[in-house]
């Protein structure tokens, strides 16, 4: 049986005969019951019928060889194969080049059948357009692969964009520091000599496997990060925001499995969770339109709008009390005027001069009706009636105040000024605040 030879025409690219240890040159005999590796032999020693250890001159065999027609009747297999090596070699369209390498075919020759075979066959072309559709087909459900950017961005170190992007170095697909920065350093003074004993040998071999073990944890890391999109914080909290508050804190609890469950596992189980929040939120709402009477979505409307009617009247009237409050003295009401106009227009509120006329302070603030007021405790409660701080102004200076301290790894007072553009001694009594309650650390 005549096989084609699975190496190229170059004689010392294939293995030497098993029986003269010559290098072997088509046609060749290889033992079809032997192997692997593959026994083969040259035409003298099969022959003499050469046998060694196992193998026997009477085993079945093949013929190798590359001297038949492939795709056209002119041209054998060996030919083919030197004429891809050819182009490989020289590059597509020179074609003298190529001929010349090949030295059995001219140069239109070349050209006339490596156009006809190999760039405008029809069986090539949808082979290789099955072959991308099956691939695309497998990477349709998969997490979507990293490939670095043809201009990457180029960051200074220590730049605000360095730092959102935990000091990724696109153009290295590096970080600055890398996890387990100073794994290196175990190696540094080893050194393998022939003269080690089997102990200290043993002992630099598992030195070099401990470090084999951290490289591999490094690169999975490394993976995670670039799989869930995590090289840019900012845009990934960015992309949090969109879902509701609720779906939030359960994406801030799973974020630690995600690396588990992989990319596209945990996507699907959040959305599927906000789908659920969204699902139990409508639910809620037709509840309230049946325990209201309300049979039909044209009435349901009307109710909507006459309840943010009355949200807004609600509203407005608490307001109006602590208004009242302060205009029964003057100068907390020149005060209280001045830090909402300073607020409005987006600057510093300025610190509020003590009174020394002896006048009361002004009153704890009244919470009842206030949005946010549920989702505060005693204590929460309490720090908001003092520094007179609505609830869900009182929230987000929180969560603005946890979110960079858990960035940061602990947080200063300037810092919480910065963040926070209110009264100072508000941002001290609220910075004390969650510092004593165990929310935020001291930087």
């Amino acid at each position: 049986m005549e096989r084609l030879a699975s190496f190229s025409s170059d004689p010392f690219d294939k293995p030497p005969c098993r029986g003269c240890s010559s290098y072997l040159t088509e046609p060749y005999v290889k033992c079809a019951e032997c192997g692997p590796p593959p026994f083969l032999l040259c035409l003298q020693c099969f022959t003499r019928g050469f046998e060694y250890k196992k193998h026997q001159s009477d085993h079945t065999y093949e013929i190798m060889t590359s001297d038949f027609p492939v795709l056209d009747p002119n041209w054998t297999a060996q030919e083919e194969m030197s004429l891809l090596e050819a182009v490989m070699d020289c590059g597509f369209g020179n074609w003298q080049d190529v001929a010349n390498q090949m030295c059995t075919k001219s140069k239109e020759e070349c050209e006339k059948h490596y156009m006809k075979h190999f760039i405008n066959n029809p069986l090539f072309a949808s082979t290789l357009l099955n072959l991308k559709q099956a691939e695309e087909a497998q990477h349709h459900e998969t997490a979507i692969p990293f490939h670095s950017a043809d201009d990457p961005p180029r960051p200074t170190f220590d730049s605000l964009l360095s730092r959102d992007m935990a000091g990724y170095m696109p153009a290295r697909a590096d970080f600055v520091e890398e996890f387990d920065n100073y794994a290196e350093w175990d190696l540094r003074d080893i050194d393998f000599v022939e003269d080690d004993s089997d102990i200290l040998h043993a002992l630099k071999i598992a030195v070099v496997d401990i470090y084999h073990s951290r490289l591999k944890e490094r690169q999975r890391r490394k993976k995670i990060i670039r799989d869930h999109g995590l090289i840019n914080l900012r845009k990934f909290q960015i992309l949090e925001r969109r879902y509701p508050k609720e779906v939030q804190e359960l994406y801030e609890t799973m974020r630690r499995f995600a690396r588990i469950l992989g990319p596209v596992e945990h996507d699907k189980f959040i959305e599927s969770h906000a789908l659920e929040f969204e699902l139990r939120r409508e639910i809620k709402r037709l509840q309230e339109y049946r325990a209201a009477g309300i049979t039909n979505f044209c009435s349901a409307r009307t109710y909507d709008h006459l309840k943010k009617s009355r949200d807004e009247e609600r509203l407005k009237r608490t307001m109006l009390s602590e208004v009242l409050q302060y205009i029964q003295d003057s100068s907390a009401c020149q005060q209280w005027l001045s830090r909402q106009a300073d607020i409005d227009s987006g600057l510093t509120p300025t610190v509020p001069v003590p009174s020394t006329t002896g006048r009361r302070s002004a009153p704890p603030l009244n919470l009842t009706g206030l949005p946010g007021t549920e989702k505060l405790n005693e204590k929460e409660k309490e720090l908001c009636q003092m520094v007179r701080l609505v609830p869900g102004a009182y929230l987000e200076y929180k969560a603005a105040l946890v979110n960079e301290c858990n960035k940061q790894g602990g947080l200063r007072l300037a810092q919480a000024r910065a963040l926070i553009k209110i009264d100072v001694n508000k941002t001290r009594k609220i910075y004390d605040f969650l510092i004593r309650e165990g929310y935020i650390t001291k930087a």
